[in-house]
């Protein structure tokens, strides 16, 4: 049958959304259910099969699916990974728990840190020494290295981790164990450091390759399971698994390294904000994906998504940065806050109302999913607002319990603080509001951008009904709410490039370089990338290369990042490269030092296709006028007036190209609902965005 089908497939901590995509009508088909934690391919399994019921025969005809999914994230989280043994140089075995020796809270005496994910006693040394240049200072012993991996092997590991000392600059002892742990204990998971992360920094170095290796076998058997389970439905077609930096790669390349797929899921929102702030010309978007666990939000100015090189994993304190486990690896700077549908509200041990970070995730949920949660959350203030309908929820599929949501916030909030119910009831709406307010500010400010002239672009099941609420207190002018905006993420799949990023650390002063010995680096990390797309099925042809190095001022502790548009680094002058790391240092930090000596220490590559662009077919207009559009009118709540007062319905299935109303209004889809207020102008376009327009 004509191959005319792809699929999207993200797996929330709440729902696991689906968008199916007809590639010739341009038509999607969108799909959610319940995310199933114990095995995260039952719900894509479910999910497809439900499908089905609406596009008979489909899954003959697909030939591409892109999976996000929050399983490698949750194992670090919950420990759940395997049990690693990490073998290092003598002297580096308490380097996970030494880390940078920064406490990210200073004047606090009981601020804990994560434990490693490899506890000391499955960490061996050898006796061996590379110099920062490379050279060999003491061989390894290959008996040595037996006797190492044996003693871990006998302690009963699934998975062996090897990061040595300054391997980035020579990686021949690290392939000896290597050689070995294949050789003798086939069955062992092994991850060295020179092929997850050859790159300078100790610490950072060897926590992302232990990272590695704790979640490889699991992830090794997720992902050959759920590519068994769809092969016994009948996909022929190609799995690809989305990547924290924005792309996309192959099932073989996510297995061997699935570090870099910790924020799978979160990305792909931003990658569809990102294409649509190319599609509509938008220099500030704020892109805003609230789902039922976690809010997500990233600034994308000039139509590009900021990519940073190192993140957190797994902090003590959720929010607090330096509390959690560093992994370096190329991801989108994302900002993530513990405020979803599914964020609880309680009265804090101070008497005062607080929402979050704690969710009731899908299993049991809000009390208004009646799966026997206990705890009033965010969506159930929202029903009883009025915002969400109860029998409308997911289209109608899952009917909302709101006697039970209004119990549980009258006897564990309301009778608790003491105020009526309905103060209650927006405490909660609009605490939730404030929080992501005030992350988002801070996150805006730190990029340099202005929230009064930001674009909010909103997605996830709850985004369009916060999006409002958030737009008023940053002071933003506009709200862009795109077609299936429920399954964002999901949607964001198809606009990802496929594409790898690979890096180099090699420190050398820009006075002392070769700059043949440069491009020979360049050459190799371009040949391992191409390798890489290619098991995605790709092109040599189409292949496209973005280069460019990592430079500072001789003793400095951190890089600037300098893009190498050439394609042969040996046609620059030593000026040239001067020039362009003043130019990006004056802009960034205000001033630069040109007697100063500067240094190069990563040279970094990112290889790609194209982008395949998604043809929104326009809207046709289905009713004469406005009127046909409107369900009717319910009571919701204002904030302006501090009361509830008629909102009009609309059907946003219904609405035309050049459509517009004025608020109270409240747009509803099978996967969100859009919450307006009476102070702001809605207006539809050829493709089915619904522009919102804020007054002042």
């Amino acid at each position: 049958m004509e191959k005319r089908y792809r699929l999207g497939c993200d797996i929330g901590g709440t729902f696991t959304d689906f968008v199916l995509l007809d590639e010739k009508t341009g038509k999607m088909h969108i799909h959610k259910c319940l995310t199933t934690p114990k095995d995260p391919s039952d719900a894509v399994e479910i999910g497809i099969k439900e499908l089905e019921r609406e596009v008979s025969g489909y899954i003959s005809s697909l030939y591409e699916i892109i999976h996000g999914t929050t399983l490698v994230i949750n194992s670090i989280i919950e420990r759940k990974g395997a049990k690693t043994g990490l073998i290092t140089t003598k002297g580096f075995r308490d380097v996970l728990e030494l880390r940078r020796e920064i406490r990210y809270a200073p004047y606090d005496i009981f601020a804990e840190f994560p434990k490693p994910l490899v506890p000391r006693r499955l960490r061996l040394e050898v006796d061996e020494r590379i110099r920062s240049d490379g050279t060999i200072l003491k061989p390894l012993n290959e008996k040595e290295a037996q006797e190492v991996v044996k003693r871990l092997v006998d302690m009963g590991v699934e998975s062996i981790a090897v990061c040595l000392i300054n391997s980035f600059e020579n990686p021949v002892h690290e392939y000896m164990i290597k050689e070995i742990i294949e050789r003798e204990y086939p069955e062992i998971s092994v991850s060295i450091s020179y092929e997850v992360l050859p790159q300078i920094r100790e610490y950072e170095r060897t926590s992302t390759t232990v990272t590695n290796a704790y979640v490889k076998p699991l992830t090794g058997r997720y992902l050959s399971r759920l590519a068994g389970r769809l092969r016994d439905l009948g996909f022929n077609g190609r799995l690809f698994i989305m990547l924290s930096s924005g792309g996309i790669t192959s099932v073989e390349t996510a297995s061997q390294y699935p570090v870099r797929i910790i924020e799978s899921g979160p990305t792909a929102a931003v990658i569809s904000g990102q294409y649509y702030g190319k599609l509509f010309n938008i220099q500030e978007i704020f892109c805003f994906d609230m789902g039922g666990t976690t809010a997500k939000s990233c600034l994308i100015q000039g139509g590009v998504a900021g990519v940073v090189p190192t993140f957190e994993v797994g902090r003590v304190q959720r929010f607090m940065k330096g509390s959690g486990l560093t992994i370096q690896v190329p991801v989108v700077d994302l900002m993530e806050i513990g405020a979803g549908g599914g964020s609880i509200a309680k009265v804090s041990s101070l008497g005062t109302l607080q929402v979050g970070p704690e969710s009731s995730g899908a299993d049991p949920g809000p009390i208004c999913y009646g799966r026997g949660g206990k705890e009033p959350c965010v969506t159930d203030a929202d029903l009883l607002l009025g915002y969400l309908d109860e029998n409308y929820f997911l289209g109608g599929k899952m009917k909302l319990d709101k006697d039970s949501a209004k119990k549980g916030v009258e006897e564990k909030i309301a009778k608790a603080l003491n105020v009526p119910f309905i103060q209650a009831t927006w405490g909660i709406h609009d605490l939730i509001n404030e929080t992501m307010a005030a992350a988002a500010k801070t996150h805006i400010a730190e990029k340099g951008g202005n929230p009064k002239i930001v674009t909010v672009i909103a997605f996830g099941g709850a985004g369009p009904v916060h999006a409002y609420g958030l737009a008023k207190k940053l002071g933003a002018p506009r709200i862009i709410v795109p077609p299936n905006a429920g399954v964002g993420s999901a949607l964001g799949f198809f606009t990802a490039p496929r594409a790898y990023d690979l890096v180099r650390s090699h420190k050398v002063t820009l006075g002392d370089a070769d700059f043949k010995e440069i491009e020979d680096i360049f050459r190799q990390l371009e040949e391992e990338g191409v390798k890489t797309l290619e098991k995605a099925g790709a092109s040599k042809e189409d292949i496209r290369f973005e280069r460019s190095v990592d430079l500072r001022f001789v003793g400095q502790g951190s890089e600037t990042n300098t893009p190498i548009p050439e394609s042969d680094f040996t046609t620059l002058s030593k000026e040239e490269i001067r020039k362009r790391f003043d130019t990006i240092y004056e802009r960034l930090y205000g001033r630069t030092y040109p007697d100063n000596e500067v240094e190069f220490i990563n040279f970094k590559v990112r290889v790609s296709l194209p982008v395949k662009f998604i043809q929104f077919p326009k809207l046709e207009k289905k009713v004469k006028g406005i009127e046909d559009t409107i369900k009717g009118k319910r009571p919701a709540y204002s904030p302006k007036q501090k009361d509830f007062i008629p909102y009009t319905v609309y059907d946003r299935y219904s609405l035309y190209p050049g459509a517009g109303f004025r608020g109270p209004a409240i747009i509803e889809e099978r996967e969100s609902t859009i919450i307006v207020g009476e102070d702001a102008e809605v207006r539809v376009d050829d493709y089915g965005f619904i522009w919102i327009e804020m007054e002042g």
